[in-house]
């Protein structure tokens, strides 16, 4: 397929490489241009413009938040696109596909569905989940929703990048919602094993020793061990996932529980426990970094094993 795409951070630059791996032509734009380099080193070409990646099949998105996503689609990309960009939307043509793959709000999704229908565009929300490392080995769980039709032309781009793509409906913010649940449970898995490991420490118990139980038996479970590891190694740089990124997430999880008058009050435990990691200075941390709070809470000034 003919795609373009658009945000080359920790995520997207693994996404796009795979995509051209797997034959498809592929264009990329990002604001610091530098960072297409090594993706046109691999046959990649390179937009100047957000709308010179907007020529294809399908545009991928890969953003940061709400306003990084909403500055491409409608026209304000930053940097020279300031001047004339007409954004995706504007760009677009008919019957072509807008994938989002950002963690977003349920609001822009919605937003962003009606707005390219109004504009003979077709719009799947396609977020993903795995780290930097599983982008770019491939091995991403992509959760899209959009129309049938939709989706089934992104599936060659979906299988370039990713282990397994699960449905969910014809709504692309369902999709979005089940993005933002399922961060909030891994957020949910690193608050649980920090107490608990705090707890251990205090005791005086081998950290590691006790975290080694726990994943080979009653949480054998890719994101425990994943956690777990960093959590008793405090190895919280580089940030495969920052920890300002699980703020925003954790914060759109408790918008759309909200709307929905949902009660979570652990989300909002969370919460508290992100700003506190941020007021303390950790903006370039992985946010797994919140786990080492409760070790603080607990009289302890590092997590040592």
């Amino acid at each position: 397929m003919k795609v373009g795409f658009i945000g080359l951070g920790n995520m997207g630059a693994g996404i796009a490489a795979n995509l051209l791996k797997a034959g498809h032509e592929v264009t990329v734009y990002n604001r610091t241009a530098s960072k297409a380099e090594p993706l046109v080193k691999q046959g990649a070409r390179h937009a100047l413009r957000v709308e010179d990646a907007c020529g294809g099949d399908a545009v991928m998105t890969m953003l940061s938040d709400d306003s990084a996503l909403e500055g491409v689609v409608f026209g304000d990309g930053g940097g020279a696109d300031k001047a004339g960009n007409a954004g995706i939307v504007g760009t677009l043509k008919k019957g072509a596909i807008h994938i989002s793959m950002s963690t977003i709000s349920v609001a822009l999704s919605q937003k962003l569905t009606t707005v390219h229908a109004e504009h003979g565009q077709r719009f799947v929300s396609a977020p993903v989940f795995g780290r930097p490392e599983a982008a770019e080995a491939a091995k991403l769980v992509i959760v899209a929703g959009g129309s049938d039709d939709a989706v089934n032309a992104c599936v060659p781009l979906f299988e370039a990048i990713g282990q397994k793509t699960f449905r969910f409906g014809m709504n692309p913010a369902d999709a979005n919602l089940v993005k933002l649940s399922g961060n909030f449970l891994i957020s949910s898995v690193i608050e649980s094993l920090a107490e608990a490991t705090a707890l251990i420490g205090k005791a005086g118990l081998d950290k590691q020793q006790y975290l080694e139980f726990l994943t080979s038996t009653l949480f054998n479970a890719p994101v425990y061990k994943l956690y777990g590891t960093i959590i008793a190694g405090q190895k919280f740089e580089p940030a495969g996932f920052a920890a300002p990124l699980g703020f925003k997430d954790n914060r759109l999880v408790l918008a759309a529980a909200e709307n929905l008058r949902v009660p979570m009050p652990l989300a909002s435990l969370i919460y508290n426990r992100f700003l506190t990691l941020l007021a303390q200075g950790g903006d370039k941390l992985d946010w797994s970094a919140i786990s080492k709070l409760a070790a603080e809470d607990a009289g302890q000034t590092k997590a040592s094993s």
